[in-house]
């Protein structure tokens, strides 16, 4: 490990007889039924707490369900017994720590030896990969590293003074070391989440994080197989992967990789973005969480999932369009007029129809505004007290209103909680008032912290240019993967301008840009959403077969329009021939 590396006490647990690494025990059809129960429910068991944040961390990232094909098609479950190790890290200068993990299984493969390193999709906690990094990595005898990148459910609440423990469950502030622990809060400051409020803008380091847990990888085999050490990046191929935030991380690793010690990068949907080249996540979210509602009131929407109900448009669309109109942010007096305009404006600052058609998802799901407002807090260093644009988050009552945490609630948030609220019990207040558009406030103020003036916009501004990806050494093997459809991340923005940097700077990728795919495979269990896509995630797992088979075999990288064959599941249940995959 690196001198400036930092870590606390590492847990150590076994995993086989009916609990493995893989599912916790749960099988295919365990992971795709109901939430795991508690016996206790207030007072979950470490072992509990872990079956339930893996089973959430797989529906969260795969298509599990009847058609989607998994287990069938491609991808698959096997027992994976093995042992656990994990700890508390921080880089250094950061306030938080963060959590890494590493799972070795007990076939290891001496003679090949090979770690996977990632990082959790979305603000996902420490399991958030395990869909795709676990579930390729495990069964092939390799090792995998985790990072939860300083993200994830490890939330503070200062009414009791509480927070989440290694093993995750809750302890109070001075009792154990926590995944986080702000200091100074008031009981009425609301609950903290790292991301969010950990006063270290976690983002700007996310390749640090990765590179971090790659070492404690190694360290960690180390401990597992002593008479074998050391394990290092000479002797052990690591191969880099992850998905969205997560696929960002490893590619931020990828320029971050002084030593290198990466042997190759896969990175699927990677939030990235190269300063002056595409947009950043905060620009283009915010634009979306303002403009898209009324956009989708346009006729081009019509029978789309998400962005009609009932075959109509929801009544917010309009009523978007009509406050927008009243900020005078519109020319046009009509809501159809409206409704063309916001989509012009979002086809004139780059948006692609696909993406705004499959964007419906995320603004019917009030994901934009949920995300950005985190973001925000983020890169402008608040506490859990001083949100930008009056937001906050509150423990929600069974009525659906603020209170204190009910303790049940509370003990689950670890497994259950996202890392961005709203959800598993946590309500985002604040941003809204009591018109018919309550959240517009927040949304403008969100989108203004990018595109007004003044020294809060300034420091904004800096949080998000520290995030932009370095270039990768020469020669390091770099597969991106990307949906064409993708409405979150879309690709215009992301991957496409990466790509292009990547080679007008004479290095070599593998981009994958699979038609029809887009970001949620979760999303393809929703009725007729699924019959319009493509998965993502078994081209996913056919990149790293790809990057294994170069780097332990010496075959060629792969071309760039291996894909392209690649069509809607239908609705029916996916097939291999609707995949298209490369054969190898």
């Amino acid at each position: 490990m690196s001198a400036t590396d930092r870590f606390g006490d590492v847990r150590i647990t076994e995993h086989r007889h009916g609990d493995d690494l893989l599912s916790a025990g749960l099988g295919l059809r365990g992971l795709a039924g109901t939430t795991t129960a508690f016996a206790q429910p207030a007072s979950p068991t470490p072992a509990e707490l872990r079956r339930r944040a893996i089973q959430a961390s797989w529906k969260g990232i795969a298509d599990l369900g009847p058609l989607g094909g998994f287990g069938t098609v491609y991808g698959g479950v096997p027992d994976v017994p093995g042992r656990e190790f994990t700890a508390f890290a921080t880089l250094p200068g950061a306030h938080a720590p963060h959590r890494v993990l590493v799972q070795v299984p007990d076939d290891f493969d001496r003679a090949k030896r090979c770690l996977v390193v990632t990082a959790s999709s979305g603000s996902r906690g420490i399991y958030g990969p395990i869909a795709l990094a676990g579930a390729w990595g495990l069964p092939r005898g390799c090792a995998v590293a985790y990072t939860d990148k300083g993200t994830g459910a490890g939330y503070f609440d200062p009414v009791d003074g509480s927070g989440v423990a290694l093993d995750g469950t809750r302890a109070k502030a001075g009792t154990a070391p926590l995944e986080f622990e702000p200091k100074g809060l008031a009981p009425d400051a609301g609950i903290a989440v790292k991301h969010a409020h950990s006063g270290d803008n976690p983002e700007a380091d996310w390749g640090r994080h990765v590179l971090q847990a790659a070492r404690f990888g190694l360290a960690m085999l180390d401990r597992a197989f002593p008479a074998e050490a050391p394990f290092t990046a000479k002797n052990t191929r690591i191969i880099a992967t992850g998905l969205s935030n997560g696929g960002g991380a490893v590619l931020r690793a990828a320029g971050d990789d002084e030593d290198g010690i990466l042997a190759a990068v896969v990175a699927l949907e990677p939030n990235i973005h190269v300063e002056g080249r595409g947009r950043p996540f905060y620009d283009y979210a915010t634009e979306a969480a303002l403009l898209l509602p009324c956009a989708l009131a346009a006729p081009e929407f019509d029978g789309l999932p998400f962005a009609r109900v009932a075959h109509a448009a929801p009544p917010a669309w309009a009523i978007r369009c009509a406050s927008l109109r009243a900020h005078g942010r519109f020319v046009a007096n009509t809501p159809a007029a409206q409704a063309s305009e916001a989509l012009a404006m979002l086809r004139a600052s780059g948006w692609q129809d696909d993406a705004l058609k499959v964007g419906a998802s995320s603004t019917s799901l009030d994901l934009w505004r949920a995300v950005t407002a985190a973001y925000a807090s983020a890169y402008l260093r608040r506490p859990a007290d001083g949100m930008p644009c009056g937001f906050s988050y509150r423990a929600q009552h069974t009525a659906g209103v603020a209170a204190p945490a009910d303790a049940v609630v509370r003990a689950a948030w670890w497994a259950d909680g996202s890392g961005v609220p709203p959800g598993a019990g946590v309500l985002l207040a604040g941003g809204t008032d009591v018109s018919l558009d309550p959240t517009l406030p927040g949304n403008l103020c969100l989108r203004e912290l990018w595109t007004g003036q003044g020294d809060e916009v300034r420091a904004l501004h800096a949080g998000v240019a520290a995030t932009a990806a370095a270039l990768p050494r020469a020669g390091l093997p770099v597969f991106v993967v990307h949906g064409a459809q993708d409405g979150l991340i879309p690709v215009a923005f992301s991957s496409d301008p990466y790509v292009a940097w990547l080679r007008a700077s004479g290095r070599s990728p593998v981009y994958w840009k699979v038609p029809y795919a887009q970001h949620f495979d979760a999303f393809l269990a929703f009725p007729d959403f699924g019959d319009r896509h493509a998965p993502l995630l078994p081209f996913g797992y056919a990149a790293l077969d790809r990057a294994w088979a170069h780097l332990s075999e010496g075959r060629p990288l792969p071309e760039d329009a291996a894909v392209r064959d690649a069509r809607p599941r239908g609705p029916g249940a996916l097939t291999a021939a609707a995949l298209g995959l490369p054969v190898r």
